[in-house]
């Protein structure tokens, strides 16, 4: 009986440290595959706020909100479909700049002043930027007052990944 449990253990015994072994190496091999950095794009404008307007980390791109309007690029701040033009274009570039495009968006949010009345319009341009299938979208309605600053109509901000 002494013998059976010994041969047992024999057989077991090398099977369990060579499956140690391997996933140990597979751990280590997938650790140096796989290593998310946080790399900031820079935006074409120059701004004095405390964050990034887009970082790419491995293979997904996140863009902070980018406005309608900002009063150093535009004189007046235009309708909303004049913003979210705006808005959509300069993510376009920042995609760009991240090495990806508005076919890979996945996410998109918006905050947008008085939903009730810009939707509409907003969706009527929204449409031209994103091919099919469109990314999955949602969006906080607010009041004019609480958009963070006077005249704009619409932030948005997305989530892309890089072929």
């Amino acid at each position: 009986m002494k013998r059976r449990e010994i041969l047992k253990s024999l057989t077991i015994l090398p099977l369990a440290g060579a499956l140690t072994t391997k996933t140990a190496e597979a751990e280590a091999v997938q650790k140096s595959d796989w290593t998310p950095k946080k790399v900031a794009i820079p935006s074409p404008y120059p701004s004095t706020s405390p964050l990034s307007a887009c970082i790419r980390s491995g293979h997904l791109v996140f863009i902070s909100g980018v406005g309608g309007w900002y009063a150093d690029r535009r004189k007046e701040p235009g309708d909303i479909q004049v913003q979210i033009r705006s808005a959509l274009e300069h993510m376009r570039n920042l995609l760009e700049k991240a090495g990806t495009n508005m076919g890979n968006v996945l996410k998109v949010h918006m905050s947008l002043a008085e939903p009730n009345k810009n939707i509409k319009a907003l969706n009527e341009v929204y449409g031209e930027y994103f091919p099919d299938p469109k990314p999955v979208r949602s969006y906080t309605g607010c009041s004019l007052e609480n958009m963070g600053r006077e005249g704009i109509l619409v932030q948005i901000d997305c989530i892309a990944y890089i072929d």
